[in-house]
């Protein structure tokens, strides 16, 4: 695919890769019952041990719906033992808590200053109770007090809807993405934009200079094909790419041709991909429902990787090759069989604040 040609836009933006510095994580509490029927008081548990573990490599910004969830994040985070000094607890009001796909993506400008690009939301095409996620990238610059703003289409002036987990960066130029979220008939995001649109907006938004189009998310993602879930870049040129080798299983067809389509892409400099297959865990279904569980949904931060791991055979394996592709950061596992009843684990609830370019 010829690369959008617009190189003075290019230069004024950066969008860094994940594994480069951040000056914080934000989150949100859980708060909102229904995304785990029956399950919820474990939940807020597993946050508190995420929390611990992150706090320990930088600050974790925590996004809380109402004075009472603060209190009783508050009380969690001190029964856990958690490092206070780099925690600070926000009060805004939020539907759900993936701020992967609520919260703002941050880049740098020309002069490496931070800025916010705040994406439309609209509950994932899906869910009507949205009106105060789509609130959330504002509270989140002024917060921050980062600059913003919001990317809109240019034939109607509406906003651009995006979620943060869609999109994945190499931090050079390089963006990954799947045909089915943005160019499927199902939850649809921007009707009428095509493949081609989607390359411009990432160029003048993102800084992008080439696009990497995968086929399909993994089975049971109701966001309809997140690329967090299935594809990650772990360095300039190399992504681990989740591989589901049971020909029975309904991921094996999908993870098969994005591995095709990975091994024959190249990255914006032009140059072959080196491609890493992470495995996937048995399948994790609850209420006969089958659940987007996948190790692939791990989130890099300042000196740590936390990886979603599910009391499965392959938790190990999984550990092991991503702790292979980051030599110099720990690798935590995070028990997420509970957490993936919400339809999302690790990287689905944190986004990266980058720290700005010294």
């Amino acid at each position: 695919m010829t690369p959008p040609k617009n190189d003075d836009i290019r230069k004024r933006v950066r969008w860094p890769a994940e594994w480069e510095p951040h000056e914080a994580t934000w989150i949100a509490w859980p708060h909102h019952e229904p995304d785990w029927p029956e399950k919820f008081e474990t939940i807020p548990w597993v946050y508190a041990e995420i929390v611990r573990v992150l706090a320990a490599f930088e600050r974790v910004n925590i996004v809380c719906h109402s004075a009472a969830v603060r209190s009783a994040a508050a009380r969690l985070l001190e029964a856990h033992a958690v490092k206070q000094r780099n925690v600070r607890l926000h009060l805004c009001p939020t539907d759900r808590v993936w701020l992967r796909d609520t919260a703002p993506t941050g880049i740098r400008n020309a002069n490496g200053r931070v800025e916010w690009v705040d994406w439309g939301f609209n509950g994932w095409s899906k869910y009507p109770n949205y009106a105060r996620d789509a609130k959330v990238g504002a509270f989140i610059a002024r917060a921050s007090k980062r600059a913003r703003r919001v990317p809109v289409r240019p034939e109607s002036k509406d906003p651009v809807i995006l979620e943060g987990g869609g999109i994945e960066t190499d931090g050079i130029g390089t963006v990954m993405v799947t045909e089915e979220w943005l160019l499927s008939r199902t939850q649809v995001r921007n009707r009428g934009l095509r493949r081609e649109d989607y390359e411009q907006l990432f160029a003048r938004e993102l800084g992008a200079r080439h696009t990497i189009w995968l086929g399909e998310g993994c089975v049971g993602d109701d966001t309809h094909g997140h690329v967090d879930d299935i594809a990650r870049f772990v360095a300039p040129g190399v992504v681990l790419a989740a591989h589901e080798r049971d020909p029975a299983d309904a991921n094996h067809h999908r993870s098969a041709d994005n591995l095709r389509r990975l091994r024959s892409a190249v990255d914006s400099r032009g140059r072959p991909l080196t491609v890493v297959t992470l495995p996937y865990p048995r399948a994790v279904s609850m209420n006969g429902e089958r659940l987007p569980a996948s190790y692939a949904n791990f989130y890099i931060a300042n000196g740590v990787v936390l990886v979603p791991t599910f009391n499965d055979s392959a938790d190990r394996a999984a550990l092991e090759t991503i702790a292979r592709v980051f030599r110099r950061r720990k690798v935590v596992g995070i028990h997420a069989v509970d957490l993936v009843w919400g339809l999302g684990t690790l990287h689905c609830l944190t986004q990266q604040q980058p720290a700005t370019a010294r």
